[in-house]
């Protein structure tokens, strides 16, 4: 399976520096897993959008793949309210 190339929407570096650093690790550590395999375990399509979800603790990743370019564009990190 080929490798797709990571990219960030600018909001979500914004987000990214909020969050705690021991969350943050396991977050970068999910994406980069995702970069391999953007349709992994647990990964769920948003309805009638063409946005993807997983849960990384209690957070929420939303992402978008292009598979004709082999990218996926994250697009926003949202705490889980619990």
């Amino acid at each position: 399976m080929a490798e797709y190339e990571i990219f960030f929407k600018e909001s979500v570096w914004k987000e990214l520096k909020i969050i705690p650093k021991s969350d943050l690790k396991r977050i970068l550590s999910r994406i980069e897993k995702l970069g391999d395999n953007p349709r992994s375990v647990g990964c769920e399509k948003l309805t009638s959008m063409e946005l993807y979800r997983v849960r990384q603790g209690k957070y929420r990743i939303v992402y978008s793949i292009q598979d004709n370019e082999l990218t996926v564009w994250f697009i926003k990190i949202v705490h889980r309210k619990t």
